[in-house]
């Protein structure tokens, strides 16, 4: 994985995930699967069970946390878009802040330190997927250059509520 950078905020450091990290990610992560609509998995990640989604995960991928008070308050990661060999230079972008830590600028420090890796792992483009709606996260990706290019209209369903998903991206390989 390429080096970290600086987060470019004083009271985060962000650093590549570890194993040991993983119940803290799936902490932050299931509270999302299972009370919010920002992730339309509907089955909470199980610490043994899905450790894989970070220890089997192609280097080429990475995840980042973030830690402030020496406690991981958020994550952000690159995924694969697809399988198909045409889209590898497509990257996901995820990020997730735990509730008691958003407001303070997190959000966007593990985004923009997992953009920053982003053209070493070979990605030219980024694209992230917000359902809507989703004011506080559509400014944070426009904040660092996201643009929307589409609405999935009606795209899921969680909770007995339909959802509409924006679709932004991100070339960081210097095209527009």
């Amino acid at each position: 994985m390429a080096a970290l950078t600086s987060s470019n905020h004083p009271l985060l450091a962000i650093r590549p995930a570890e194993p040991a990290d993983l119940a803290r990610i799936f902490e932050i992560y299931n509270r999302e699967v299972t009370e919010e609509v920002t992730t339309f998995d509907t089955e909470p990640r199980v610490l043994g069970r899905d450790d894989g989604w970070l220890t089997e995960r192609e280097q080429r991928y990475p995840v980042l946390v973030g830690e402030a008070g020496g406690q991981i308050v958020g994550w952000s990661s690159l995924s694969q878009w697809s399988p198909r060999g045409a889209y590898a230079r497509t990257a996901e972008v995820s990020v997730y802040v735990d509730p008691a830590h958003r407001g303070n600028g997190y959000g966007r420090a593990l985004l923009a330190a997992v953009v920053e890796l982003a053209p070493a792992t070979g990605a030219g483009v980024l694209l992230a997927r917000i359902v809507e709606p989703n004011p506080a996260s559509t400014a944070t990706h426009r904040s660092l250059g996201f643009e929307p290019i589409g609405v999935q209209r009606r795209a899921g369903e969680k909770f007995g509520r339909i959802l509409d998903v924006t679709l932004m991206d991100l070339h960081v390989d210097g095209a527009n």
